[in-house]
This record gives C-alpha cells, structure tokens and sequence, in this order.
C-alpha cells in the first residue's frame, strides 16, 4: 500500500509538468507577438516618414504630395537635377569639414577631462564634475549673442570656425558621458598598469582607452550627427556667406527657393540624411553597447 501510494504521489507531482511539456506552441507566438508589439508599432512610427520621404523623391512633380503614396513612374533623375541646382558636393564638403573637425576637437579634449574627473583624485573635482553638470543646463541661445560679439571681433564670422573651434576646448555633454563609462572600468585594472611604471597618460592610452572603445564611439556618433544636423550655429555665424554653408542650412534654402517642387526638395532631404544614416547602421553595435553600459558604475 505504501509502494503504490508514493508512486500516486508522484504520478501526481509530475502531471503538471507533462501539461506544461504539452502547451501548443501558439502560446509562444503570441507571448512573442504582445512582448515586441509595442517595439513594432514604434518602429513602424519611425520608418513610414523615411518611407514617404524617400518614394516622394522619385515622383514627378505633379504627383508629389497628392493621394497616391506610390510613384507611378520612377524618376531617379531628380537627385541628379539636385546637384545641377545647387552645389551640394561644395555643401557636403563643408558638412563633412565640420562634423570631423568637431568630432576630432571633442575626443582630443574631453577624452584627457572625463579621465582626471573620473580616475584622479585631485581637490576640487566634485565641483568641477557640478560646473560640467551645470553647463549642460545653460540653452546655447542664452550664450548666442556674447559669443557672435567675440567672433566678430576675432573677424572669423562667416566661416566655420565659430562652430569647430569650441569643441577643441569643451564639451560638457560628451565629458559626462565619457566620464561615467570610464568609471565602468575596473580600478585594478588602472592598479596593475600603474605597478608596472605606467603614468596617468600611459594608463589612460594603453589602458583605458583600449577598455572603453564602445563608449568613445558612441560619444563620437553622438557629436558628429549633432554637428551633421546642426542648422542654428552655421545660419548664426555662416549664413551671411553661401560659400561656407553646410547641408543643413543649404536644405533650408532649397525648400524656399523650390517650394512648389517637393520631389526635388525630398531627394535633397535623402542626399542630407543618407551619409548619417550609412554611419549609424556600420557603427550600430558600438553604440548600442557604448549607450547600454555609459551609466554602469564598475
């Protein structure tokens, strides 16, 4: 009797997992389905602009902007008729001078600035870490009309350099980044490079800089597309001369002068947004995993 009701009991026990063993797997497709149906509606949000953007660009100008979502006949010519209308490849030069520079200002300076406020213990660094902070805060509009008065009179007004020059000096958003993935480095790491003879330059550059790839790239992506998409610094300190005009400002001006012509004026659009969107989707792993472990504290 004792034999025969264990063997109950456990016949008992094990029922339940041959139920859940026998669930139809449509469970699973629609557990899968309600998870991610909020990321698809998202990103269904996100792609339908690009989508009307770029079939748009390939109308004719009779059809752009009517009913029909669809090109009745392809017109790829107007992204050539773009570049005979404006000088675009003189525009994207200028863009490409501007974010690089800039992006380049940015690393050199707020790489050796977020490594002495996150890894040097020096007096004061607290409060220099809350001035950051603080800068972060301040509207660029606030600072726009003492800073056009000073480039005016160093006479660099209708050039770029107001605009690239100023990341050679500091950038408080890329600091407060760069300084909280450098704080997700391990200090032992920093302490047997520094039992071996390495100093604080040493250490950062064969240390920390290898150890936090993904967080620099990120922060690089994140400058060069602000500078790519920038439109009030060039219109404040470049639009009095065509010459130094970027993309950004140069698009604006198109749509006014070729307003009617909203094909011509959605295939400059992908010309601006396609170089952006090239670099996102090679560098798209660094920065996933450079946003994912910024705010990480090792």
């Amino acid at each position: 009797m004792a034999t025969l009701t264990a063997r109950g009991v456990d016949s008992g026990r094990a029922s339940p997992r041959r139920s859940a063993r026998r669930r139809p797997k449509g469970r699973g497709v629609l557990r899968w389905v309600a998870v991610h149906s909020i990321a698809l509606a998202i990103g269904v949000m996100f792609v339908l602009p690009l989508v009307f953007v770029a079939l748009t660009a390939f109308m004719s100008d009779r059809q752009a902007l009517t009913a029909d979502l669809w090109p009745s006949s392809w017109h790829p010519e107007n992204f050539a008729e773009v570049f005979h209308t404006a000088p675009l490849l003189a525009y994207l030069g200028n863009s490409v001078l501007y974010s690089l520079l800039a992006t380049a200002g940015m690393l050199l300076s707020s790489v050796p600035a977020a490594y002495a406020l996150a890894r040097m213990r020096w007096r004061g660094r607290q409060a220099v870490f809350l001035v950051v902070i603080a800068a972060m805060m301040i509207p660029p509009q606030v600072l726009s009309v003492p800073l056009y008065i000073l480039w005016a009179r160093l006479h660099l007004t209708g050039t770029l350099w107001p605009l690239i020059l100023p990341y050679f000096l500091v950038d408080a958003f890329s600091i407060f980044l760069l300084r909280q993935f450098f704080l997700t480095v391990p200090q032992s790491y920093l302490d047997a490079a520094r039992v071996d003879g390495c100093g604080d330059l040493r250490t950062l550059l064969r240390v920390l800089l290898p150890m936090t790839r993904p967080g620099i790239a990120a922060v690089s992506l994140f400058c060069f597309m602000y500078t790519w998409n920038d439109y009030f610094g060039p219109l404040l300190y470049a639009g009095e001369n065509p010459d130094r005009w970027t993309l950004s400002l140069a698009l604006a001006s198109f749509r006014g002068a070729h307003q009617v012509q909203w094909n011509l004026t959605m295939a400059a659009t992908v010309v601006v947004m396609l170089p952006v969107i090239v670099l996102f989707v090679f560098a798209q792993k660094s920065f996933v995993r450079g946003i994912t472990f910024t705010g990480v504290k090792g």
